[in-house]
């Protein structure tokens, strides 16, 4: 093990796949999240193990990345995902005029499709509208929004890394113009802590605008949240997207015995007070059975909303014109050595995030370590626990 030590803030799918991540690479690591580990982001998605396809037209570069991640998650975490394939489906004219762009954005970007009549559509999923016009089949699948950071962070702390939840990063401790570690409160036993550090990585997603400006540094981030409805009943198997560009209630994601209905899209200033509307709610509902006629009548379960971590211009709208893919932040560039921040992507592309970020840590740290992540299989989430 490196003599070096690594902070990093925020124990979401981010946090949680570089701390992985550098754990393989031989470096000391310590996650410190101010509440429970995936309580904040993370834990609040849909549970889709994109294929890329919703983006293969309007941003390709987080198309490639969601197709490569899922074929490598597949291989690393065995057992985590049902992997059930989606239907994009086109139910009126407007929907079969963008199917040629679709195509070729999908073909463009690596992700395998399988056009379906409507008869062919039908026979796999039956409660589809029957007035459908025909679907791509596209491979995504579903996952519990937990279990996979669990298995990042459970492999982690088998190899060394320590965790710890409910601790507050409030304040980050310099050296000169050098970031040298982080202070906070332990909430869990109501004391303050520090940790001194050779390098802190901020990771707390939505949340990372805020860290940042601890340093005296800018970060681009934009809160974009979004309502999920989980209904009653698994009226699909498998999941089931509008073929159409993105837009509200275009995906309906079966969970075991439920299906979660996704989602609108606006932007915040602070994602800690997030309003699920009433009107977003029925919308989704309007929407979802649009695709799925007996989701209009389901029962719901739960509403809530996830504030998404978007990289880019504080004057977007609604948050639909940003892009998906991540960035990785030098704050050296700014005068602040020692601070790195990761920002943006998706749950699926969490561990590709992790290995850009941990290449940038190794190599500020003067290591010659590769990344391994690729292929080593993931302890079971359980094992998080144990």
């Amino acid at each position: 093990m490196s003599a070096y030590h690594v902070v990093i803030i925020g124990g979401g799918a981010t946090g949680a796949a570089l701390a992985h991540d550098l754990t393989l690479r031989g470096v000391r690591v310590t996650v410190v999240e101010r509440g429970e580990v995936t309580s904040g982001t993370t834990g609040r998605h849909h549970g889709l193990l994109h294929s890329g396809a919703r983006y293969a037209v309007k941003d390709p570069e987080s198309a490639r990345e969601c197709i490569q991640e899922n074929t490598i998650l597949r291989r690393i975490a065995p057992g985590s995902f049902e992997l059930n394939d989606g239907l994009f489906v086109a139910l009126t004219d407007e929907d079969l005029a963008y199917y040629d762009d679709f195509m070729e954005g999908c073909a463009a970007t690596g992700i395998p499709t399988r056009t379906l009549s409507r008869e062919e559509a039908l026979r796999l999923e039956p409660n589809l509208n029957p007035d459908l016009k025909l679907a791509v089949q596209v491979p995504d699948g579903t996952m519990d929004a937990m279990r996979l950071p669990l298995r990042f962070l459970a492999t982690a702390k088998h190899n060394g890394a320590r965790v710890l939840p409910y601790h507050q990063v409030t304040e980050l401790v310099f050296q000169g113009r050098a970031v040298a570690g982080v202070r906070g409160r332990d909430h869990a036993r109501n004391r303050d802590f520090t940790l001194t550090a050779d390098l802190v990585v901020n990771a707390a997603g939505p949340w990372a605008e805020h860290i940042a400006r601890l340093a005296g540094v800018d970060v681009p981030v934009v809160p974009s949240p979004g309502v999920l409805v989980a209904v009653y009943g698994r009226w699909t198997h498998m999941v089931i997207n509008r073929l159409h560009r993105a837009g509200d209630g275009d995906i309906v994601v079966p969970q075991r015995t439920l299906s979660v209905i996704g989602t609108s899209s606006w932007v915040v200033d602070d994602p800690d007070h997030l309003d699920v509307p009433e009107e977003h709610i029925r919308l989704m509902y309007e929407k979802g059975a649009e695709m799925i006629p007996a989701l209009a009548q389901a029962p719901m379960r739960a509403a809530w909303a996830a504030a998404r971590p978007l990289v880019g211009s504080r004057q977007a709208e609604s948050g639909r014109e940003l892009s998906r893919t991540f960035k990785v932040f030098d704050h050296a560039d700014e005068g602040v050595e020692g601070f790195v921040t990761i920002v943006g992507g998706k749950a699926t592309t969490a561990r590709a995030m992790a290995e850009v970020t941990a290449d940038l840590v190794v190599r500020k740290l003067g290591l010659d370590a590769p990344c391994r992540t690729r292929e080593v299989v993931l302890l079971p989430h359980t094992a998080y626990y144990a």
